[in-house]
């Protein structure tokens, strides 16, 4: 059964990262996609120029208006800009704990501009405590939030476990700028598990909004959390292996190029 979900992050004109992403992921992935936009970007595949904010009164009406009528099961989080939107979307959070909630902590762009205005950065996992199902930082954004170095694997578990237990929510840090071989770490609040993935030899705009929405998609489908990333890991993987050059050597998903690829197994 299709479902309806809302991706509340930034709208990048090229389409390669945010809210435009989400909804093709969505889409690709059998559910419904709605937006709710946080910002607006200028800025190419390969570099963001300038930020411009929604206010926080905004972001609510469009949510508040959008679920009048619609029912949703699902909200990922993505880019929220300042500290007033981080508080507004954490009460949106707040008051939809029975839905899947995966929160992506968008800290900066790979170019190194701002995408959260730094008073909010020590302040986020304050904000959205026990509020989500899931978080996804990458090493930059575990090691601010964590507040300690992350380059490997097992400062990837530290981190991880620390962010859960400021956070009380499990903890995916994602690894895509390990030296070496790949890996995932999640830390659930009892154990650890790692998803291994090739590396390839590209890189490629908004691989984390990508697997922060895929993921969604598989919770709400009602698949375990461990489940749900692992598929979600792999579906990144087969998506980057279809992307397009964007110049200046970075990489763009093209999710027309993946219609007719061997589907997942059915959930067991």
């Amino acid at each position: 059964m299709t479902k309806n979900l809302v991706s509340i992050a930034g709208w990048d004109p090229s389409a390669g990262a945010g809210t435009l992403l989400d909804l093709r992921v969505f889409e690709r992935l059998g559910q419904r996609g709605f937006g709710v936009l946080t910002a607006v970007t200028a800025q190419s595949p390969q570099r963001v120029d300038r930020v411009f904010p929604v206010t926080a009164l905004a972001v609510t009406g469009q949510f508040g208006r959008l679920t009048e009528g619609i029912a949703i099961a699902g909200i990922k989080v993505g880019m929220l800009a300042t500290w007033a939107n981080l508080r507004a979307v954490a009460r949106i959070l707040e008051k939809n704990g029975q839905l899947p909630r995966v929160v992506d902590p968008v800290l900066r762009s790979s170019s190194g501009a701002p995408l959260l205005e730094k008073k909010a950065w020590p302040r986020f996992l304050d904000a959205v405590e026990g509020r989500a199902d899931l978080i996804t930082p990458n090493l930059d954004e575990a090691a601010a939030l964590a507040k300690r170095p992350v380059r490997n694997v097992a400062e990837m578990r530290l981190a991880a476990e620390k962010i859960h237990s400021k956070s009380g929510i499990p903890c995916l840090v994602k690894g895509g700028h390990l030296e070496g071989p790949i890996a995932d770490i999640l830390f659930d609040g009892k154990g650890f598990s790692a998803f291994a993935r090739p590396r390839l030899a590209r890189d490629v705009h908004g691989t984390g909004c990508f697997l922060s929405s895929a993921i969604l998609c598989y919770l709400a489908e009602g698949r375990p959390l461990k489940e749900a990333c692992g598929l979600g890991v792999f579906r990144v993987g087969q998506a980057m292996r279809s992307a397009v050059p964007a110049g200046g050597g970075r990489w763009v998903f093209d999710l027309s190029r993946e219609r007719g690829r061997v589907p997942l197994p059915p959930r067991a």
